[in-house]
């Protein structure tokens, strides 16, 4: 996809009216080439050819987290797969993960390959927005 196909590319939420969406974020080709970063690991898919590892950040809570992509059956005949992200919490002294957040359904497919290969395509930065809404979507569950 190209850059702008990448920028305006929508997501379904899981649990939300099937013609509700999400839009995700920007590119940022750019500033991750800028950095040192590859072409090849501005994505998550790429990220983990690239490096052979998941992508790490330290979330707004002061946490580590990585990320899982995860894909589910659904009852939609027409949509049978879904997938969304995982983010393990990780300690802070990344001896062991102590819990997790993650994402509503971002996509869904008509295969668990299709919905894989879409949760690949995102933008690292997308996949770090993604992160934060889950942090801010369990710290106001915790709160109540």
């Amino acid at each position: 996809l190209g850059v702008q196909a990448e920028r305006d590319r929508t997501y379904r939420l899981r649990n939300r009216p099937q013609n509700d969406v999400v839009r995700v974020g920007g590119s940022t080709f750019p500033l991750l080439l800028a950095s040192g970063m590859s072409q090849d690991d501005t994505t998550l898919g790429g990220y983990f050819s690239v490096h052979d590892r998941p992508p790490a950040w330290e979330g707004s809570d002061g946490h580590p987290y990585t990320v899982s992509l995860e894909t589910e059956k659904t009852g939609d005949l027409s949509e049978p797969w879904e997938g969304y992200l995982v983010f393990p919490r990780w300690a802070q002294n990344g001896v062991g993960v102590v819990g997790h957040v993650e994402t509503p359904t971002i996509v869904r497919d008509r295969s668990e390959e299709s919905a894989l290969e879409a949760l690949r395509g995102l933008d690292l930065h997308d996949v770090k927005e993604l992160l934060e809404a889950a942090i801010r979507e369990s710290e106001e569950a915790r709160d109540g």
